[in-house]
């Protein structure tokens, strides 16, 4: 079955960086389009960032666009998201899905979820 596995969050300060990693097993990773979507506190899901299958074309909210990097590496079976200049508005807990069409920007195109890793920015 498809698992989804998310590590490297932890406490950053603002204006400090953070990697997250995702690794995938279960499918054929390197066929599907991949994003990231984060819940804040007492807040809905909000999808952050997709990539496509062969990491040809990636995509961003416009609030991480210039901070945030995402990434694969299909040898690996892994996803990634580089997160640079952290704001406190940051904070959540951030999720690796597994994209059903390839629709960006979407939650409801998110068919598979890991359990997600926390992410917290505070001085």
């Amino acid at each position: 079955q498809v698992q989804l596995v998310e590590s490297g969050g932890g406490l950053a300060q603002p204006g400090g960086s953070l990697r997250l990693s995702c690794a995938a097993s279960g499918f054929t990773f390197s066929r599907y389009a991949m994003s990231w979507a984060r819940q804040a506190p007492g807040k809905g899901l909000e999808w952050v960032s997709g990539i496509y299958s062969d990491g040809s074309d990636t995509y961003y909210k416009d609030s991480v666009k210039g901070r945030f990097t995402i990434s694969r590496d299909n040898a690996k079976n892994t996803l990634y998201l580089q997160m640079n200049s952290l704001k406190p508005e940051d904070t959540a807990l951030y999720y690796c899905a597994r994209n059903i069409k390839g629709y960006m920007g979407y939650v409801s195109d998110l068919g598979s979820w890991g359990q997600g890793t926390q992410v917290t920015v505070s001085s």
